[in-house]
């Protein structure tokens, strides 16, 4: 008996998966061709295609690739394209625009792909409903709630982030250090926290805005973090006390990558870090929500009613001030130069002083990224046969307390250091004390 869900195409495709493929293609159609369908208008200026156009031409597409005939593909492809043209030209409206027309050829292209990948066609023909379906919100905001300056400043972080950053040679030049690529990815990172930081203020009640950000960008670099809240306030774009407490809840961070640390290079650690980590951490999430929840709630915090107001009807004029900018590149320049100049002499004090200077290298290593020090001292020995490396691990762990506040007083002045440091001095001198137990 012929067994036709087991039957062969000439091209090799089972007659199962070609029934399959029609099917997804007829669905993706219509998903888009309802969406279409709702808003073509009426009359001569309306839309090329509506329901039936885009059900038809995502049908089209897969039996065109179901035909292994990759002239016919072509062929579909160029007579959408002329329609689309004819469309256009006999189109007399102020503002004809050409969606319908590339949504066409892209669901044309859509059936396409329902023959290589069931779930990546889905994928598309939903990205594109939603897309189209979200036209009257995405101009809005495109308009009327994104500012200039934002979009100059996303338009130099994606600069940076995909065309500098890969272009940038990943390789030392001294050592293991002065590495172009570390360094503008660490620009890169002070940027991000910058507008991310800023962003949030803008969607988010401010407090909750800048606390969940500072959690967050403290599991990337709490130094960073730290330093990107200073040029906020430096600049007069935040208050000292809300930034300070944000600074200092990116210490929660720092101190849970601890245990990371250890469970990476010596697990052995962990009997001796868990209870002073965590109470640090207890420390510093208290202390630094304090900060957060008493502090002036500045910034445009939520959405503003006026923003909901312009995205809920339409575009608009642009009403924001253009010096609302994201982030300061000058300022994180002179972070990341100043972060990879201490790195650069760690590691020349190394070579001049040997093994002498090894304490000396991970004691200036945690002005910069306690991590690094510490797995340095974790490495060679358990901490039952290291008690010397227990007291190295209490001094980076103090040197680094010093180096943040220095840091704080640096980027943010004096307002935000004295905001910030003693929570960070507090909780270390938790984490440390309950160190010295096992001494």
């Amino acid at each position: 008996m012929w067994d036709s869900a087991s039957a062969l195409l000439p091209n090799g495709i089972s007659m199962a998966h070609a029934a399959q493929a029609l099917a997804a293609a007829l669905g993706c159609g219509l998903l888009t061709g309802i969406e279409r369908e709702r808003n073509k208008g009426s009359g001569s200026p309306r839309a090329l295609a509506g329901l039936r156009s885009f059900s038809l031409a995502c049908v089209m597409g897969a039996v065109s690739m179901l035909t292994g005939e990759s002239a016919l593909l072509a062929v579909g492809v160029v007579f959408l394209a002329a329609l689309g043209v004819v469309a256009r030209a006999r189109n007399r409206s102020e503002d004809p625009g050409v969606t319908s027309e590339i949504a066409l050829v892209l669901t044309y292209l859509i059936g396409v792909l329902c023959v290589l990948s069931l779930p990546l066609a889905a994928a598309v023909a939903v990205g594109q409903t939603g897309i189209l379906l979200a036209r009257e919100r995405l101009h809005a905001f495109a308009n009327n709630w994104l500012r200039p300056a934002e979009v100059r400043d996303g338009i130099l972080l994606a600069a940076l982030a995909l065309i500098a950053l890969p272009l940038m040679p990943d390789r030392p030049f001294w050592g293991e250090l002065l590495n172009p690529h570390l360094t503008t990815q660490l620009l890169t990172l002070l940027l991000t926290i910058q507008a991310l930081a800023h962003l949030s203020r803008r969607l988010l009640d401010a407090r909750q805005a800048v606390a969940l950000s500072a959690i967050a960008s403290g599991f990337v670099s709490s130094t960073a973090t730290v330093a990107s809240m200073g040029l906020a306030v430096r600049e007069g774009r935040s208050n000292a006390r809300l930034m300070a407490g944000a600074g200092l809840l990116s210490c929660v961070a720092t101190l849970l990558q601890i245990l990371l640390v250890a469970l990476a290079v010596q697990p052995a650690w962990l009997r001796v870090l868990v209870l002073p980590t965590l109470a640090g951490s207890v420390v510093a999430l208290l202390w630094g929500w304090w900060l957060v929840n008493g502090a002036p709630a500045d910034g445009p915090g939520p959405l503003p009613a006026a923003d909901s107001a312009a995205i809920a009807e339409g575009p608009g004029p642009v009403a924001a001030p253009d010096a609302d900018r994201m982030f300061s590149l000058r300022g994180a320049a002179l972070v990341a130069a100043l972060l990879t100049g201490v790195q650069a002499l760690v590691h020349g004090l190394g070579l001049w002083l040997g093994q002498a200077g090894e304490l000396a290298g991970v004691l200036l290593a945690s002005l910069v990224d306690q991590h690094a020090a510490l797995a340095a001292v974790f490495t060679p020995a358990p901490p039952d046969s290291a008690g010397k490396a227990l007291g190295a691990a209490m001094l980076a762990i103090v040197v680094h307390a010093f180096s943040k506040s220095a840091t704080a007083g640096f980027t943010g002045g004096w307002r935000y250091f004295a905001w910030l440091a003693p929570g960070v001095l507090g909780h270390t001198a938790v984490c440390v004390a309950l160190l010295a137990w096992y001494l």
